[in-house]
């Protein structure tokens, strides 16, 4: 297991994947109730931009950069923001959240939260980073195993994040795979996949297994930073997401084009569709 993610920390597909997760703890936060939050690649929660990894790549000089003290973001960026400014006191921005940390900081004093990283030395970090945090249990074992130790929670009420390096090539299909044990486990369960757009044949074969997965209903946000068919590197990054919470949808179709015009790198587009449409009562 190679993968690193510092080299990749605040890129576009960070932001999507993060700005969107902030938006779901928003949701998730409006009734009282707890909940609990899944993450299986968990990475080390805190990144240092100036670091030796993130500095080598600069991918976040296109990404949380460009929208780093702009005074026109739209309403809804403002939680996911409002985290990395309280990481950049002194207004430089050098600190980016991981998903843990941001949920962390945007989950409540009655939420739980359950992050796994199966890298040893990332492992380490991690557990370093969420020390203060004792809402927060750290497990070092394997990702894909996540749902079948924890679920169903105590909570009922659940949010499970699916963010695997993919450097297998069957990434894709386990993730659908631990979707469907997710679901399986707690039908109600907001389970989100991140996956990177790359190569069209694999993900057409994905969006199948998708389309025939136990969810109740299936939500799909895209962002493009280079067109679909460019055959060289990330050209974008998507997020499958299993029972959105209401409203979800309505404030993608808000500001996923805006991101999409700003975070663009040769030709910027999004999409926003439902791969599973809730079936309605007869």
């Amino acid at each position: 297991m190679n993968y690193r993610h510092a080299f990749h920390a605040g890129n576009h597909a960070d932001v999507l994947k993060h700005l969107t997760l902030s938006r779901i703890l928003a949701l998730l936060g409006k009734k009282e109730a707890p909940f609990a939050y899944l993450d299986s690649h968990a990475g080390v929660g805190l990144y240092d931009l100036q670091g030796d990894q993130a500095s080598r790549t600069g991918e976040y000089l296109e990404g949380i950069a460009r929208l780093w003290h702009r005074d026109d973001l739209p309403p809804a960026l403002a939680d996911y923001l409002r985290v990395v400014d309280e990481l950049n006191p002194d207004g430089e921005l050098r600190y980016y959240p991981g998903s843990p940390e941001l949920a962390r900081c945007l989950s409540r004093p009655q939420d739980r939260l359950h992050v796994n990283e199966k890298h040893p030395e990332d492992g380490r970090l991690l557990k370093d980073n969420m020390a203060l945090d004792r809402r927060v249990a750290v497990h070092l074992g394997e990702g894909w195993h996540l749902a079948r130790a924890l679920l169903p929670t105590a909570e009922k009420r659940v949010l499970m994040l699916i963010d695997p390096p993919f450097e297998q090539a069957d990434d894709l299909e386990r993730c659908v795979q631990s979707l469907n044990e997710a679901i399986g486990r707690m039908r109600q369960a907001i389970v989100v996949i991140w996956y990177p757009i790359k190569d069209q044949r694999q993900l057409k074969r994905f969006y199948q297994l998708l389309a025939a997965s136990n969810a109740p209903k299936l939500l799909r946000a895209e962002l493009y930073v280079h067109p679909v068919d460019n055959p060289l590197g990330l050209n974008g990054s998507g997020l499958a997401i299993a029972n959105p919470p209401w409203g979800l949808e309505a404030e993608l179709l808000e500001w996923l084009p805006w991101l999409a015009k700003q975070l663009a790198q040769s030709q910027g587009s999004w999409q926003l569709d439902w791969v599973i449409e809730e079936k309605k009562p007869a």
